[in-house]
């Protein structure tokens, strides 16, 4: 599977391989809502250290304070310490059992540092509680095609549809089924099974005409698979129907090569997604005066 082809999907799919570890580590949405310094060499590492050094002080006094696990995350986050995230992120998922986003978070976490396992017993318990949470079902989705389980994969998101249309069928409408289908367009895609890939795409396209995230997604699929003249006309209509802020980045995937990821900027979150896409971060607790640093 070209590196292109993972990168776009994933990202037209609304999702990322990381999308909740990212949004903390990006620019732009500090603790507390300050802006977020850059990780880097001299006073940016030295200011996020002791940020990191006044939270677990903090921390000491009071194990369950929110703001200050929440601080102490972002400042670890920031300074690129998965594995230092963990520990903040289990306590907040424990005071916080409700609030699937910190479940989702501290499996990215396990899932980065190799603890796969831990990361599918966390995905799997999300599910029990919610089986449609997308992100839940894509992380354990990407797990189960990394152990090389594809057919336990695709079972697991067919579930989710089946589950889907029964809730619809009791509730129409009550259940966004485009996401869905879209990740079971990406695991085949993955798995260079085009022809199911460009089936599911289109079931996907059947359900909103308009939406050109099903329409990229298979002309990146048919791109991948050689049928570069059914790719581009599928391609044009995707820029066609895109909101402007993504016409760029698919004219990009028209035009680059197989493999060629350089000089690519696909958003990570589109419209259509949950949510319009949007990551949804837990909420910041109400500042506890001793959670200054």
């Amino acid at each position: 599977m070209s590196g292109i082809l993972i990168l776009a999907l994933l990202a037209f799919l609304g999702l990322s391989a990381l999308p909740l570890i990212g949004s903390f580590m990006g620019p732009g949405g500090g603790y507390g809502g300050q802006q977020a310094q850059t990780p880097g060499a001299g006073n940016d590492q030295a200011l996020l250290q002791s940020e990191v050094e006044a939270f677990e002080i903090v921390l000491q006094r009071e194990p369950e304070n929110e703001t200050a696990l929440r601080g102490l995350l972002e400042a670890r986050l920031r300074l690129g310490d998965v594995a230092g995230a963990i520990a903040p992120l289990e306590k907040l998922s424990e005071l916080n059992p409700e609030e699937t986003q910190y479940g989702i978070l501290l499996a990215q976490a396990k899932q980065q540092q190799g603890d796969r396992e831990g990361a599918a017993t966390i995905y799997r318990k999300i599910l029990e509680e919610s089986p449609l949470e997308l992100q839940a079902l894509q992380g354990l989705s990407v797990l189960l095609v990394s152990q090389e389980r594809p057919q336990a994969a695709i079972g697991l998101i067919q579930d989710a549809i089946d589950t889907a249309n029964d809730r619809n069928e009791e509730q129409p409408g009550s259940v966004e089924m485009l996401s869905l289908r879209m990740l079971l367009g990406q695991i085949y895609a993955q798995l260079r099974r085009f022809d199911d890939a460009i089936a599911t795409y289109d079931k996907a396209v059947e359900l909103d005409p308009q939406n050109f995230r099903p329409i990229l997604a298979k002309a990146i699929v048919l791109k991948a698979d050689g049928k570069e003249d059914q790719a581009q006309q599928l391609f044009a209509t995707a820029t066609s129907l895109a909101p402007d802020q993504f016409k760029d980045s698919i004219q990009r995937l028209a035009t680059a090569a197989p493999g060629d990821n350089s000089g690519l900027a696909i958003p990570e979150t589109t419209p259509g997604a949950p949510g319009n896409g949007a990551t949804r971060v837990p909420p910041t607790p109400a500042p506890a005066e001793s959670a200054e640093p």
